[in-house]
């Protein structure tokens, strides 16, 4: 296997690497300071830090921090990799047509690029807990809803990381909790939780309540964001709970039926 690798590269030199790279379909690790930001059924902003950025020959592309499993931002397959040096900067774009959405990382300087092929697929497959459910629903959207754009995983929220935050097919914020085994009201105060605090970020005033989040009522002003709970079953008092909020229940198990 023929990797290639540079250390503290100019943008020019950068872009050379990559322009080759992209060529070849080779598996592209590109670390250095820069901002993130994404256009399309939604929108987000990444300021100055140091990041990997991952480009894959089956055009994904993944935008990793320091902390946690799951990228901050990402594009799925089926994406197209670009690069240019545009403003004494490098700018790496991925971008889709179906639906339009362009993701768009800007360095500032490049610590570390890497380029290799890399094949083999995935021989590691796990079964039967919350990782594969999340996995199952970015492979495969449509399992929340037809038209579900799953944008980030583990979003930070005053609340604590969402499992899944995305929009549905008409552009409104979905934020999906994901439980693996039957759950009972405890989990639909948890995407409450959520929900409120993402309403909250959104510029709604908070109502000055104390609680658990769980209060009934509590989240029907402000902005309009929806929650959704992704498990194989839920209590009849949990499926009271769902309802009287306006959330949605979606059976599905962490691996297919075989």
């Amino acid at each position: 296997m023929t990797v290639t690798s540079v250390h503290d590269p100019s943008h020019r030199e950068a872009l050379w690497e990559l322009e080759d790279a992209f060529e070849r379909g080779d598996l592209i690790s590109v670390f250095g300071r820069c901002t993130v930001s994404y256009e399309g059924r939604a929108a987000s902003d990444l300021g100055l830090g140091d990041r990997l950025l991952v480009l894959k020959p089956d055009g994904a592309a993944l935008v990793h921090t320091d902390e946690g499993r799951q990228p901050v931002n990402w594009q799925p397959p089926g994406s197209e990799h670009r690069a240019a040096v545009r403003e004494g900067r490098l700018r790496v774009r991925s971008t889709r047509s179906n639906p339009d959405e362009t993701l768009t990382v800007r360095f500032d300087r490049v610590h570390q690029l890497s380029a290799m092929a890399v094949t083999g697929g995935r021989d590691l497959t796990l079964h039967g807990s919350e990782e594969d459910l999340r996995t199952r629903i970015l492979e495969r959207p449509e399992l929340v809803e037809p038209g579900f754009e799953p944008r980030e995983t583990e979003r930070p929220s005053s609340a604590g990381p969402m499992d899944v935050f995305g929009v549905d097919a008409d552009g409104t914020p979905v934020v999906v909790e994901l439980k693996r085994r039957r759950v009972g009201p405890d989990a639909v105060g948890q995407l409450a939780r959520y929900v409120r605090a993402f309403r909250e970020e959104l510029g709604a005033e908070a109502d000055g309540r104390e609680g658990d989040g769980d209060a009934e009522g509590d989240d029907t002003d402000g902005p309009r964001v929806r929650g959704v709970l992704v498990a194989p079953s839920v209590t009849d008092r949990a499926a009271e709970r769902l309802s009287d909020r306006g959330f949605d229940h979606v059976a599905l198990e962490p691996t297919p039926e075989r």
